[in-house]
């Protein structure tokens, strides 16, 4: 879904950075100007000229008010959401626990042989360090959830303070925009 966005906006902020240094393209893509999908609606808003604004004059406001409002605002949406996608959550490798019993094994085997049974030693420990490993991916994992949810949070803020700063910009250049 943020992909989707991501690559909407950046289509149609393109399209308007294109319009504004060679004048309005009549089609890209093979799809005629006035059917792209604008920077409004990539934002999830809608619009509406109340003053007969032409669909270039639109253009040409829209990304002004772009420029406006992530200056305004400090968040840039095409900036987060491909921040969003690039570093989205991994979980830490599966090994953690095969790892983790590894080091058990070989540390359970030293102290069975000091006891005399260094079989029995190292399946003591690689249990025991399998286990600790499951804890600690375990552990990793719920951290790594609870900094993507944070993150997603700010981002989530920081779209909403955008949108509101370019609404206000719209309705300043005479759009109504909901």
């Amino acid at each position: 879904m943020k992909k989707k966005f991501v690559i909407a906006l950046l289509a149609v902020l393109i399209n308007a950075l294109a319009f504004a240094q060679q004048g309005p393209p009549q089609q890209l893509n093979g799809v005629p100007a006035a059917n792209q999908l604008s920077l409004s609606n990539s934002l999830g808003l809608h619009a509406f000229p109340a003053k007969d604004q032409t669909p270039q004059q639109r253009q040409t406001d829209e990304a002004a008010c772009y420029s406006w409002a992530k200056q305004d605002s400090g968040f840039d949406p095409i900036a987060a959401g491909s921040n969003a996608v690039a570093s989205g959550y991994s979980a830490p490798p599966a090994a953690s626990g095969i790892r983790g019993a590894g080091v058990g094994a070989a540390g359970g085997a030293a102290m069975g042989a000091i006891a005399g049974n260094a079989g029995k030693g190292a399946a003591i420990g690689a249990t025991a360090g399998g286990i600790r490993g499951r804890i600690v991916q375990r552990r990793a994992q719920a951290e790594a959830q609870q900094q993507a949810q944070a993150k997603s949070q700010t981002q989530k803020a920081g779209l909403e303070n955008f949108k509101r700063a370019f609404s206000a910009c719209m309705e300043a250049k005479g759009y109504s925009v909901k």
